[in-house]
């Protein structure tokens, strides 16, 4: 991070220090990384005493020193270490977190958010950043009140771009993190189902959302998706400089994506036009929906003041960075595995199901689906209306896992044996381990407690001669000998 001093820290969030002078306090650096958990401090570090639900931070104080840490930010004194203590450690370590932000210099901050899409537009932008200038980003999905802190935690003196995913699970939470991190770009991807049973209303969620780009100064600017009339009313809420993109084409788009091709594996070919200038893009990742991520991070790129020829050249470029988000492995056997259970909502369950579709032309496509969590009093009736999408874009086999398995199944159930419901994980692994055979894709999608993403993870790493031959799929190959393990 940015060498700071404790004191320094202190004042910035108004803390009171413990078991060190003021003078000790002026003087000892915190210059190592700054965490919530003990088993990731180092020397020269600052732990951050968390209380959750299961354990009291403090109580792991003697771990995080040894580990190297000098400091600790807490809610009492702690007897013989160098305490920062605060009323409450959330508040304390988010006015920590803006004190770290603003000690940066030359730094542009970049927040995204949207119901679905942000950790990937997250990981495209901070690839192509990185290629610019040195960028932290956040790592997984740390888009929270913690999250977030964590994030700008990891700037140093040399860092030019901050990336910062920003969630929401009601109102006022984005404009929190927007306190913790003001951004000078503000992304906003869609407004769709994802936490309908928090808020209530898509138009509630929309509001949430909006907050984003209120918090932008008149210098700042407002990437807002074109394509979803939600997002392009809010920019009567901001004002900033606002820069529109379009994955569908639409001429009334400052920026779009034109002549979309897929490839067999489902990779999208484009080109970006700002109706002036051109630039040809071929994305390495999977679904048709990272159209709209990549514009959403060519635009933000552009404002911060990155090249579009380097834009383009870094998107090529790009590679998966978090796990279980569009995750392809090929079996050994001839097997497809999409892992993309990290997360889901009805909007991101039919993007994975679009992509399953072309990837699975030639051979068997099969859609392993579990539980949407946080739809509210609809959540049967998207389930329901996701295992009939699945169906009608071809899916060959649909097994409905958990607790969400017979909704899932309600409209389709009569296709008897193209539809399969299983009570839990287990079931549909060994369903599968029976199934599958060489040139099937299979998909797994679901939220992330519904633990899909362990059973992807499961089929993926199944031993070669799990699956056999599928001499149906090539007549010319009647012994399957083009599956069989290399």
């Amino acid at each position: 991070m940015i060498p700071l001093s404790l004191a320094h820290l202190a004042r910035a969030c108004s803390g009171e220090l413990s078991g060190i002078t003021a003078a000790a306090a002026e003087q000892l650096i915190i210059d190592g990384p700054v965490v919530t958990d003990s088993r990731e401090c180092g020397p020269g570090g600052l732990y951050v005493a968390r209380i959750g639900e299961h354990a009291d931070g403090h109580d792991y104080i003697p771990e995080a020193l040894a580990a190297g840490a000098v400091a600790a930010l807490t809610t009492r004194p702690v007897t013989g270490v160098a305490c920062i203590v605060v009323p409450d450690i959330q508040d304390g370590f988010a006015e920590l977190a803006r004190g770290i932000v603003d000690a940066a210099t030359d730094l542009t901050t970049i927040a995204i958010t949207g119901s679905s899409g942000k950790t990937s537009t997250k990981d495209l932008l901070g690839q192509v950043l990185s290629a610019a200038g040195p960028t932290v980003a956040p790592q997984g999905s740390y888009n929270s009140e913690v999250g977030v802190p964590l994030t700008v935690a990891r700037i140093t003196p040399e860092t030019r771009f901050l990336v910062a995913e920003m969630g929401s699970r009601g109102i006022g939470h984005i404009a929190y993190l927007t306190r913790i991190a003001p951004p000078d770009i503000a992304v906003v991807l869609n407004v769709g189902a994802a936490h309908l049973g928090e808020f209530g209303s898509r138009e509630v969620i929309a509001e949430a959302k909006g907050e984003l780009v209120e918090a932008l100064g008149p210098d700042g600017t407002a990437v807002l998706n074109h394509d979803d009339p939600a997002v392009a009313a809010m920019a009567t809420r901001t004002r900033a400089q606002v820069v529109t993109v379009s994955a569908a084409g639409d001429p009334g788009a400052d920026i779009r994506a034109v002549d979309v091709t897929l490839d067999a594996a489902s990779r999208p070919s484009f080109t970006i036009t700002d109706g002036t200038s051109t630039w040809p893009v071929t994305l390495p990742l999977h679904g048709i929906h990272h159209v709209g991520n990549a514009l959403a991070g060519f635009a933000a790129a552009r404002a911060a003041g990155v090249a579009p020829e380097d834009i383009v050249t870094a998107l090529a470029d790009a590679t998966p960075i978090s796990r279980w988000r569009m995750e392809v492995t090929e079996h050994p056997d001839g097997v497809t595995v999409v892992n993309d259970a990290y997360n889901a909502n009805p909007d991101s369950m039919r993007a994975a199901l679009d992509a399953l579709a072309v990837m699975g032309r030639g051979g068997r496509s099969i859609a392993v689906l579990g539980t949407m969590l946080e739809l509210g009093p609809d959540s049967d009736a998207e389930h329901a209306a996701t295992g009939r999408y699945a169906i009608d874009t071809g899916v060959d086999l649909l097994v409905c896992v958990g607790a969400a398995g017979e909704a899932l199944a309600a409209w389709v159930g009569h296709l008897g044996e193209r539809c399969r419901v299983v009570p839990h994980a287990s079931a549909a692994y060994d369903l599968l381990m029976d199934e599958l055979r060489c040139g099937d894709v299979v998909l797994f999608k679901s939220s992330r407690d519904a633990g899909l993403r362990h059973l992807g993870d499961r089929i993926a790493e199944a031993p070669p001669n799990s699956f056999p031959p599928d001499p149906a799929t090539d007549p010319d190959d009647p012994e399957g000998v083009a599956c069989s393990p290399s």
